[in-house]
């Protein structure tokens, strides 16, 4: 019999690792081709196994066993019965069920070739309930994140079986402004809070409030540069991290693409959006020609304006900001490559190429002086310094009048479904 994807094992599928990545289609595609398996202190498979299938405990528990000892007992509700069970071909261990246990078996090439959603929205995919009860809440959205679904299904695996739970009390700080980044964080249980202080002598400015399934720490990670925010646990929390070296190796660099100036240019001639992300002062001394300025700090509140059918190409000083930016980008569904050495590599690229005077454009505000009128210099320099610090409390208010609106959205989604669901009953109690 083959399986319906509302049924309790069509929940339990769902989970599965990589299924829980493919899309509504896909998945209800696949569960009419297959049934679940029943076995009774039996073997699932024996050491040396050939069958290019993988297989998934349903059910019960098995034993995972080389030689007559044991390697390793799976439940079906542990983490790992969420991968297959020991993949490897030949294999190279004997499972063996303890008892009555149900299990799924697929052909490999089948899921090899079943393309994970990605950037577009399906109607078709299947919704899973996900409630405040539910353990596997954190899961579920990491594995929805559109930076997950793009990652390879060994590399999943090898993520979620890396984490390494921390715990922090209420009112504990989480990361400091300032500091060196070191961890990607997932926020397994609990709340916290993002504040920003523009200066050292400023006063700090509320940016966000993260929960469930939220994740944090790529920033620094992928541009080297000091923790740009502090983050405050707002209720005892439970914190899933990845060291520098796993997030380096099983997430960015999988994700993020590269692309030189040639490719660039060849990019831009089909409707390619050039993005620079560094400071507007840098974008004004120099840069290139039709490139739109989105400094990084500010990207996220840039986010609506940038379309999700045009490619971007991000460039800042060296590369190491684009990263940061592409990864920013890829996570809310836009396509993003990144040119490779940013604009210091520029000018190597293109030396003794007469596309250099078409191509950098410099601003014709930048002051001359000629006149050795220093005190003139002065002035302006004070007055350019102001107007940087008013610009950067305006960027800060917006950003926070941006986060209040989303906020405010999110809880006007909240209600209208508690509201459709009263409206549901009442209608029932009309008809009785």
């Amino acid at each position: 019999m083959t399986v319906d994807v509302n049924s309790e094992d069509g929940l339990v599928i769902r989970k599965l690792i990589p299924l829980a990545t493919l899309s509504g289609v896909q998945f209800n595609a696949l569960c009419s081709e297959v049934s679940v398996e029943e076995l009774h202190d039996d073997f699932l498979f024996k050491k040396g196994d050939l069958a290019s299938q993988l297989i998934y405990l349903i059910n019960g528990e098995i034993t995972l066993q080389a030689s007559g000892l044991v390697v390793e007992r799976i439940a079906s509700d542990s983490d790992s019965a969420k991968f297959a069970l020991a993949h490897q071909i030949p294999r190279k261990i004997d499972a063996l069920a303890n008892g009555r246990v149900r299990f799924l078996r697929l052909n490999a090439d089948i899921v090899k070739n079943l393309t994970p959603l990605v950037d577009k929205e399906d109607s078709g995919y299947m919704v899973i309930d996900e409630t405040e009860d539910d353990p596997d809440d954190w899961m579920t959205a990491l594995l929805r994140s559109p930076i997950f679904q793009r990652l390879p299904p060994a590399n999943l695996q090898k993520i979620l079986m890396s984490l390494e739970a921390v715990y922090f009390k209420k009112g504990e700080v989480l990361l400091e402004q300032g500091g060196t980044g070191d961890y990607y964080y997932l926020i397994k249980n609990g709340q916290c809070l993002l504040t920003r202080k523009p200066s050292p002598n400023a006063k700090e400015i509320k940016l966000a409030q993260l929960a469930n399934g939220d994740t944090f720490g790529e920033d620094s990670l992928l541009s080297g540069a000091p923790r740009n925010v502090t983050i405050t646990a707002l209720t005892d929390i439970v914190l899933l991290r990845l060291d520098k070296k796993q997030f380096v190796s099983l997430i960015k660099e999988p994700s993020l693409k590269f692309i030189d100036y040639a490719g660039m240019q060849e990019a831009l001639k089909q409707g390619t959006v050039l993005l620079d992300v560094r400071s507007q002062d840098d974008y004004e001394i120099k840069h290139i020609e039709g490139s739109i300025n989105a400094p990084f700090f500010s990207l996220r509140m840039q986010l609506k304006t940038l379309s999700h059918d045009k490619p971007v190409i991000v460039v800042c000083r060296d590369g190491k900001v684009s990263e940061a930016a592409a990864f920013l980008l890829l996570r809310n569904k836009i396509g993003a490559m990144i040119l490779k050495g940013g604009m210091e590599s520029l000018h190597q690229e293109i030396e003794g190429s007469d596309e250099e005077v078409e191509e950098i454009s410099t601003s014709d505000n930048q002051q001359e002086s000629t006149n050795g009128l220093e005190d003139q210099i002065v002035v302006l320099r004070l007055e350019n310094e102001a107007l940087k610090s008013s610009n950067q409390q305006l960027n800060d208010k917006c950003m926070r009048l941006e986060l209040d609106k989303l906020e405010a959205e999110k809880q006007y989604r909240i209600l209208h479904k508690q509201m459709e669901k009263l409206t549901q009953v009442l209608d029932k109690l009309k008809g009785a």
